[in-house]
C-alpha cells in the first residue's frame, strides 16, 4: 500500500483547503452579491489560499485561476482576458527582459564591488552598502526579485568572508539588509515594482487617474529618502554587534579582486550604462512624449539585444521567468473582472457605512485608516500583486461613494501594500533571503514588526507634510 508523503500531504491539504474555502465564501456571501460576485470573490479567496500555501507553482495556480473564471463565465471572456493584454504586463516583460540583459554584463556586480570596497569595511557602512546597491538598482533593474537575487550572491559571499556563524547578529543583519533592502527600493521609482504598476494601472482605468513615472518619483521621494536610513539604523540598533566584530578589512581586499578579476571597464558596460540611461531618461520625459511606460522598456530590450548596438543575444533575454507573466497577467485579469462582476461594488457599499465615509472624508484620516488596512489585508492575502489587484478598486470604489477624489486613497493603499516586513510570504525579497538557509521566519518578526511601523509613521507623516504642500492631499 501506497505511502502518503508530507509533500502529498501539503499538495492535498492545501487543494482541499482552498476547495472548502470556495464553498465557504460562495455559500457565506449575502444575497446582495451577485452569482458573478459571489463565485469571483470565492476565486479570488481559493487563489489566495493556493499561493500561499504553494502546493503547486506560482503560474500554474494562475491559470488554474484563469480557467476557473472562464468556467464558471463570470464575466465576458474579453475582461478575463484582459490582463494579457495590459500595457502593465509589457512594462513587466520588458523589465525582466532587461534586468537579464544587464545580467550579461558585469555592470551591476562591478558598481556593488566598488561600493563594498569604499564602505564595507565597516558594519554600519556594509549594512548601508547592501541597502543601497539596491536602491541603486531600482532606476535600471525593475523588479525586486532580480535586484535582491544580484545582492544575494555577494552577500553570502561577504558572510563568508567575515566568517559570520549562522544565528549570529551579524548574519541577520546582513540577510535582513537584502530583504528589506529590497522591498524599500521599490518605494520611489514607479517601474521598480510590480506593485506600482498596478497601482497605476487600476488607478487610470477605474478612475481615469494617469499618474506618470516623474509623479510617483514626485509623490514618494521624501518616503523612500525616510525609509532608508530608518530602516538601516533599525536593524544596526537590533543587531548589535560588539566593537571587535565591526571591523572586516578582508571585505576590502576580496572587493579588490573581485575588480581585478573583472578588469577595467569594457564598452559593453559603457553601452549597457549608456542605454539605461536613455531608458530612464524616456520614463522620466512621459509627461512630454506621452508613451506609456512600457514603451521605453520596449525599446530597450530591442537596444540592448541588437547586433553591434547591444549588450546581449536575443536567445538568453527572451529565457524569462513565465510564471511570473502568467502571474501578473492572471491577476490583473483578476481585479477587472473583480470589478465587473460586480464584487468591489458590493464590498464597498457594506464599507460605506456612515462614520467610515465620515472618516474618509478628510484626506489625512483617510491616509492613515487605508494605509493600515492595506498592512492588515496584505498579511492576510501574502501576494503582493493580489494584494493590490483586491483592495485598490476597492477603496477607489469607497472613495468615489463618499464623493472625494480617490487619487490619494488609492495611491496610498497600493504604496502600502510594498511594505511586507513580518512575513516572509509578504514579498519576493524575503523568500529569497529565507531560501538561503541563513535566516529564519522567527528572525523577521521583531525587525519586521517596527519596520511596519516605522513604514506606517512615514507615510503618515509625509501624507500630513509633503503631500499637502504639493496638493495631493
Amino acid at each position: 500500500m501506497k505511502q502518503f508523503n508530507s509533500k502529498d500531504i501539503k499538495v492535498y491539504g492545501s487543494f482541499a483547503f482552498a476547495v472548502l474555502a470556495f464553498l465557504a465564501v460562495y455559500y457565506g456571501l449575502p444575497d446582495a452579491f451577485s452569482y458573478s460576485g459571489k463565485i469571483m470573490t470565492a476565486i479570488i479567496v481559493s487563489g489566495v489560499i493556493l499561493w500561499a500555501l504553494e502546493p503547486i507553482s506560482l503560474g500554474l495556480t494562475a491559470l488554474m485561476i484563469l480557467l476557473a473564471m472562464l468556467l464558471f463565465d463570470v464575466a465576458d471572456s474579453a475582461v478575463i482576458f484582459s490582463g494579457f493584454a495590459s500595457p502593465a504586463t509589457y512594462l513587466i516583460v520588458g523589465g525582466m527582459m532587461l534586468a537579464t540583459a544587464v545580467d550579461e554584463t558585469s555592470l551591476i556586480k562591478r558598481m556593488s564591488y566598488i561600493i563594498l570596497k569604499r564602505w564595507g569595511s565597516h558594519s554600519k557602512g556594509l549594512l548601508g552598502s547592501i541597502i543601497m546597491i539596491q536602491q541603486l538598482q531600482a532606476f535600471f533593474i525593475p523588479s525586486t526579485a532580480v535586484r535582491s537575487a544580484l545582492i544575494l550572491p555577494v552577500s553570502t559571499m561577504i558572510i563568508e568572508t567575515t566568517g559570520a556563524k549562522a544565528g549570529s547578529n551579524l548574519r541577520k543583519m546582513i540577510m535582513l539588509g537584502v530583504a528589506f533592502g529590497g522591498i524599500i527600493s521599490g518605494t520611489s521609482v514607479m517601474t521598480a515594482a510590480i506593485g506600482n504598476i498596478l497601482t497605476v494601472e487600476l488607478l487610470n482605468r477605474f478612475a481615469g487617474i494617469k499618474i506618470t513615472y516623474f509623479q510617483w518619483f514626485y509623490y514618494t521621494f521624501p518616503l523612500w529618502a525616510i525609509l532608508i536610513p530608518a530602516i538601516w539604523l533599525l536593524l544596526l540598533k537590533i543587531f548589535p554587534l560588539p566593537k571587535e566584530q565591526q571591523y572586516f578589512p578582508k571585505i576590502k581586499e576580496e572587493m579588490q579582486e573581485k575588480l581585478t578579476e573583472l578588469g577595467p571597464v569594457n564598452r559593453r558596460e559603457v553601452r549597457c550604462f549608456a542605454i539605461l540611461l536613455f531608458i530612464v531618461a524616456l520614463w522620466l520625459a512621459e509627461p512630454l512624449h506621452g508613451m506609456h511606460p512600457s514603451i521605453p522598456a520596449l525599446i530597450g530590450v530591442v537596444l540592448m539585444t541588437l547586433p553591434k548596438i547591444g549588450v546581449a543575444d536575443w536567445e538568453p533575454v527572451v529565457k524569462i521567468n513565465y510564471n511570473t507573466i502568467l502571474l501578473i497577467s492572471v491577476t490583473l485579469s483578476m481585479g477587472y473582472t473583480f470589478v465587473d462582476s460586480g464584487a468591489a461594488d458590493t464590498i464597498s457599499e457594506y464599507l460605506s457605512v456612515g462614520w467610515f465615509m465620515a472618516l474618509i472624508q478628510n484626506p489625512l484620516p483617510a491616509v492613515i485608516i487605508v494605509t493600515i488596512l492595506a498592512q492588515i489585508f496584505h498579511k492576510l492575502i501574502s501576494n503582493v500583486a493580489t494584494a493590490v489587484v483586491v483592495l485598490v478598486p476597492i477603496i477607489i470604489s469607497v472613495a468615489q461613494n463618499a464623493g472625494i477624489d480617490p487619487t490619494v486613497t488609492g495611491f496610498a493603499t497600493g504604496l502600502s501594500c510594498l511594505f511586507g516586513f513580518v512575513l516572509i510570504v509578504e514579498s519576493m525579497p524575503n523568500l529569497l533571503a529565507h531560501s538561503t538557509g541563513m535566516i529564519t521566519q522567527k528572525d523577521f518578526l521583531k525587525p519586521g514588526l517596527y519596520a511596519t511601523i516605522i513604514s506606517i509613521a512615514a507615510t503618515v507623516l509625509v501624507a500630513s507634510t509633503w503631500w499637502s504642500w504639493i496638493g495631493l492631499v
